[in-house]
């Protein structure tokens, strides 16, 4: 049986009706760019992450982009963030003109390494940028803390962890704002791009809408140079109606990952995803570490399981970022786990016996 990484085929299916109609309403009113579908949505997604404002933006490296420009970040400032992420957290600080600091990641968990902090801090340093990676929440505790201690700004990548919580409160609402991608593959998804920045800083909100707009509150008047990074009604509209089944589709995916670790306990030469204390995954990846990584995801897909890398380069050995840019030298852990971690299929459609194949080849590639 063929079983593809992820299936956005299924889940349309098993929503096609209201997606429908809810295109065909946006059709109806011709309202293609931003106006009343985004801000309904910006509504829903505000209360579903329990913060007090949502910006609807055009995808998440624009929400990463548009909060560094509204805190005033820039040239000859520094934002210390994990080197083990998707290359846009550091893209939107080298955007608006800021230097991104890497530090390495927790062994246990891949997010931020609280205790790196320190050695990554300089008097240029403004902002950390704590990444919720693959859908667990960073120590937003320890990470908090310093940033309180030494007067920097607490900026959330949420990108992966829509509806994740630290200590039971939602990402996004412990630094200054949060920032979440609809990228198709997300477990809420646009059909197309999409994103969102949450805050409960009414002026922070106001400005980053004025920056998103052209640097316009009121149609052609100009407070700032800004961007075009309005959400379109379509998105707004598939959005509100993917929003209603997000906390099913999340509780779907926990059970995948309780399956994965009851199918691959006997595989010593799999280390499976640990869930730190105090936190809600919600498994947008489920990704381990493999021995002969590589040779596992030939093999693997030559038996049609689809499976990812994420991500084969860190951050600060990516070619705009090397020679510099990174704390106390090399980024060991890292960089040893690099060739290590392979992803393996993730969505809420993913039922047992599919679980079950995967981790029965992955049982026969190793007893070779």
């Amino acid at each position: 049986m063929n079983i593809p990484f992820v299936n956005l085929k299924a889940q349309y299916q098993s929503i096609k009706p209201e997606i429908d109609a809810a295109l065909q309403s946006v059709l109806d009113s011709t309202a293609f760019s931003g106006g009343p579908f985004a801000a309904q949505f910006e509504k829903e997604f505000a209360a579903a992450q329990g913060a007090a404002h949502c910006l609807a933006v055009s995808s998440g490296t624009a929400a990463l982009h548009l909060v560094g420009m509204a805190l005033g970040l820039g040239p000859g400032d520094e934002v210390i963030m994990p080197s083990n992420t998707f290359f846009a957290t550091a893209e939107g600080v080298s955007l608006y003109g800021a230097k991104p600091v890497f530090v390495d990641c927790d062994p246990a968990h891949y997010n931020l390494d609280p205790a790196r902090l320190e050695a990554a801090l300089t008097p240029a340093s403004k902002a950390v940028y704590a990444v919720h990676l693959y859908g667990q929440p960073a120590p937003l505790g320890p990470i908090k803390a310093f940033c309180d201690t030494h007067g920097l700004v607490l900026v959330e990548d949420c990108a992966q962890a829509h509806l994740a919580t630290y200590e039971g409160r939602p990402v996004g609402t412990f630094g200054a704002a949060g920032c979440f991608s609809f990228y198709p593959g997300k477990n809420l998804g646009a059909y197309g791009e999409g994103g969102a920045v949450v805050t409960s800083d009414p002026a922070l909100h106001a400005k980053m809408a004025a920056l998103g707009n052209h640097g316009s509150r009121v149609r052609y008047v100009h407070e700032y140079v800004g961007h075009n990074y309005r959400m379109d009604g379509f998105q707004g509209a598939i959005l509100s109606v993917k929003l209603k089944h997000l906390e099913a589709w999340t509780q779907a995916r926990q059970k995948a990952a309780d399956l994965y670790r009851q199918h691959l306990a006997g595989v010593p030469q799999i280390v499976l995803p640990a869930e730190a204390p105090g936190v809600r995954h919600v498994y947008h990846l489920f990704v381990v570490r493999a021995q002969r990584r590589d040779e596992l995801k030939k093999f693997l897909e030559e038996r049609g399981v689809g499976v990812g890398i994420h991500y084969p380069i860190p951050c600060h050995q990516q070619a705009p970022y090397q020679g510099g840019g990174h704390a106390g030298g090399e980024l060991p852990v890292c960089e040893a786990y690099a060739p290590q971690l392979l992803s393996l299929p993730m969505f809420a459609e993913l039922g047992e016996a599919e679980i079950q194949q995967v981790a029965s080849l992955i049982g026969e590639f190793y007893a070779q």
